[in-house]
């Protein structure tokens, strides 16, 4: 007989948190929170001091999967170059799934506006850290300007997961060629 293990009330939260916040945005109210966390108002404040920690749990959560999602594995004997584009054939494939609403950590920074908020603290570690993937593998592949390459690349990203996640564009045919042209005009051929 195989035993279901029922995912713990903390478990529900964040699980929660992290379906409506990216649904409904990081305004979802307490109660709404709960209901679909089943999960009591007590017993939430029991496992968060407020919702902000929840939030910011939830998004730490999910660290690991954006991170997997996006970037290649360690030392997949890729060249640099095409360590980068992995990145944005990744993000390219994502944005066409129907319920894609761009970068949940860009849309929390976004909403959260006060940068000392534990979850846009959360939102803003994970995006450096893309950054600095960019700006490694820039290196790497000899661009004259890694820092600058890296923040292109990640306005690049950022941007084209915004517009995509309102549905303002396609990201294909679109975001591939400006890559590459940045690719290019910073040495990595």
């Amino acid at each position: 007989m195989t035993t279901v293990v029922k995912p713990s009330a903390r478990e529900r939260l964040l699980e929660a948190a992290a379906t409506l916040t990216y649904r409904d945005g990081v305004g979802i109210g307490v109660e709404a929170l709960c209901k679909a966390a089943g999960v009591s108002k007590r017993s939430m404040y029991q496992l968060f001091a407020s919702k902000d920690e929840l939030l910011a749990a939830s998004l730490g959560e999910r660290a690991s999967a954006f991170a997997a999602g996006f970037l290649p594995g360690a030392d997949d004997g890729r060249s640099p170059r095409e360590r980068i584009l992995h990145v944005f054939d990744q993000l390219e494939d994502q944005a066409g799934a129907p319920d894609f609403q761009g970068c949940r950590y860009l849309a929390a920074q976004i909403e959260l506006k006060d940068q000392s908020h534990p979850a846009s603290q959360v939102a803003h570690r994970v995006k450096e850290k893309l950054t600095a993937f960019f700006r490694a593998e820039a290196e790497r592949g000899g661009a004259r300007h890694p820092d600058l390459l890296a923040r292109q690349l990640s306005l690049v990203f950022d941007g084209a997961s915004a517009r995509a996640g309102i549905g303002a564009d396609k990201l294909t045919g679109l975001v591939m060629p400006t890559v590459t042209t940045l690719l290019e005009a910073a040495g990595m051929h």
